[in-house]
């Protein structure tokens, strides 16, 4: 990925070092965000700025120990990232470095200067031609497939910009460097095609058509899916405070969201936190396939102990190869942990780029930035001949200092995301897991997605969420009457709200990600339990118009069952609920007499 130019006149000199910051004189003829090699190490560099002959480069690694004088060379191409097979089961740093790969060659520390191709050059790959000799094929056609591992279909695309008919295509194990296919353009030139490309970072990679997002990213997690839903295609936020659970909703996303790709950013995350997802992608069971999670999925590691620079290149490193495998048609889920963390990357290259400082020291360019990003995100008709659709949902954690979402980060990120999971770190206290906050969070792609719910769910969907909203709502409002007054100043109807909107907050909302049956609930067990519990409010509503006692209702047997509906085995089907709702009616029935 990063082949030195050979040395000539025009090789710069460094005349200043600032941290990650150098700056190198002679630099006349580099483009801005070229990649350069700097030193005698040959430690990776990308131009950021240009003045006259002095070019301001943000350095990829550990620049202790460079002085002035040292050279500088331009590789006269931007960073990019190398897409083929080999990326599903990889664990990348920021700059795609294999890292499995790197501890392999300089042990568990990573060495400066350290040059290693992105996929192996030695592994082949069992090629399946689709496509044959004297076929049409444009950029983005797949002309083949390489079964990556037992649950992946690796599809084999024709870089953009390469139009033609096939003069010859091959079956076999090959390297990815090794020539597939040729393809002659109208001029008579031929392009070689190998199983590998390459695609600047920066760079949205093209597609036909964006889409408006029609169907739910179901995630099995009870408050998201009920309450504030995800399109898939769309894009989401989590802020939070310090432990309030920011990094576990997210693995819960990864292991349990409906796409067919997982590609997982860990962006200047604490050590002890990646490697939770290291250790226990590879156990966990993927419920599609059987197999192992981390048979598809990507992992991007920049820790917060590598270099600061980095971080600012991972997030983009990620989401090309995200658009990569939606090229392919396959929907892909993006977890960016955390924003903020490369927010503080770009605020510390500003700061020593001596740029004019925005709000709290941030460049004046963090909205845009971060509009770019997660404008990358989307469900789109991929280019090729096959009308194929692909879709990135991105998904990315924000950490706002002391929980405070007023920070230019958050306020930056809700302007441009259409789901917002704010999470609290009261809730986090009392254990209610996961802590998002139901009054303050929000989803706008309710509307677009309720006819979805409706047809494929139950017509009821959409007025029990509804419902739902309506009762904890009005509980927040009863709950400040009753710390003024005390609860036997409310009226048994409101009485009846209080028990019901506790019972959807412990019942339903609060869902454990260690529990094998509660970790994941299907939209037809989420359904049915929220049937129950709003059957339970009218019913008893009813019941206090027909003067039933209320502590009688309150300590109907059939309580208990429902409190444990979210421990149920998905696989007993419907028939346990059934029995349940049945329980209700005749319990409360009895009460009557």
């Amino acid at each position: 990925m990063f082949e030195r130019i050979g040395i000539d006149m025009n090789q710069g000199r460094i005349v200043k070092v600032s941290g990650p910051l150098v700056v190198a004189e002679n630099m006349r003829d580099s483009n801005m965000l070229d990649v350069v090699h700097v030193s005698e190490m040959k430690l990776i560099g990308e131009i950021l700025e240009i003045h006259e002959d002095k070019a301001s480069i943000q350095v990829y690694e550990e620049t202790s120990g460079l002085g002035p004088g040292e050279p500088v060379v331009s590789t006269k191409s931007p960073l990019s990232v190398e897409l083929g097979p080999g990326l599903i089961e990889n664990i990348f740093d920021g700059i795609q470095r294999p890292l499995d790969t790197m501890r392999s060659v300089t042990g568990s520390n990573i060495t400066r200067g350290i040059k290693l191709p992105a996929l192996s050059r030695e592994k082949e790959w069992d090629f399946v031609p689709v496509k044959k000799v004297g076929d049409m094929v444009q950029a983005g056609d797949i002309i083949g497939t390489v079964q990556e591992n037992e649950v992946f279909q690796h599809r084999i695309m024709v870089p953009y910009g390469i139009e033609g008919t096939l003069e010859s295509i091959e079956a076999g194990k090959f390297t990815i460097d090794k020539v597939v296919a040729k393809v002659k353009d109208k001029n008579g030139n031929i392009n070689e095609l190998t199983m590998m490309q390459t695609w600047p970072v920066r760079k949205e990679r093209p597609y036909k058509e964006k889409l408006s997002p029609d169907a739910p990213l179901i995630t099995g997690q009870r408050i998201i899916d009920t309450l504030f839903p995800i399109a898939s295609g769309g894009v989401a936020a989590i802020p939070g405070p310090f432990g309030s659970g920011k990094t576990v909703v997210q693995h819960q996303l990864a292991k349990w969201a409906e796409a067919d790709l997982v590609v997982y950013i860990g962006c200047g995350e604490r050590g002890n936190e990646m490697t939770d997802v290291l250790m226990e992608f590879p156990e966990l069971k993927d419920p599609k396939t059987g197999q192992p999670l981390m048979k598809r999925t990507v992992l991007i590691a920049n820790t917060s102990d590598m270099p600061v620079a980095a971080r600012e290149a991972s997030i983009y490193t990620g989401i090309t190869i995200a658009e990569y495998f939606r090229d392919m048609g396959y929907s892909v889920a993006l977890m960016a942990d955390s924003t903020s963390r490369w927010a503080e990357a770009l605020r510390e290259m500003s700061g020593r780029l001596e740029e004019m400082p925005g709000e709290e020291g941030y460049p004046a360019y963090l909205a845009s930035r971060l509009a770019q990003f997660y404008e990358r995100a989307g469900k789109v008709k991929t280019l090729g001949s096959d009308e194929r659709v692909g879709a990135i949902s991105a998904i990315g954690a924000v950490s706002p200092p002391g929980g405070d979402i007023s920070e230019p980060v958050s306020q930056a990120t809700l302007r441009i995301v259409k789901v917002f999971w704010g999470l609290d770190y009261n809730l986090s206290y009392k254990r209610h897991f996961p802590a998002i906050n139901w009054l303050q969070s929000y989803s706008l792609y309710q509307d677009k997605l309720s006819d979805w719910y409706r047809e494929n769910i139950s017509r009821d969907w959409n007025k029990f969420r509804a419902d739902t909203m309506r009762i904890l709502q009005e509980e927040a409002e009863l709950q400040e009457i009753v710390q003024l007054v005390g609860i036997d100043a409310l009226s048994p109807a409101d009485r009846v709200t209080l028990e019901a909107a506790r019972s959807i907050r412990e019942d339903y909302l609060q869902q454990d990600a260690f529990n094998e049956d509660d970790t994941y609930t299907t939209l037809d067990k989420q359904y049915r339990m929220l049937k129950i519990i709003l059957a339970f409010y009218e019913k008893s509503q009813e019941a206090i118009k027909k003067g039933v006692d209320i502590n009688d209702l309150f300590s109907l047997p059939v309580r208990v069952k429902i409190s444990r509906m979210k421990l149920l085995p998905q696989k007993e089907g419907s028939k346990p609920f059934d029995e349940i709702e049945e329980e209700l009616s005749k319990q409360i029935e009895a009460l009557y007499k």
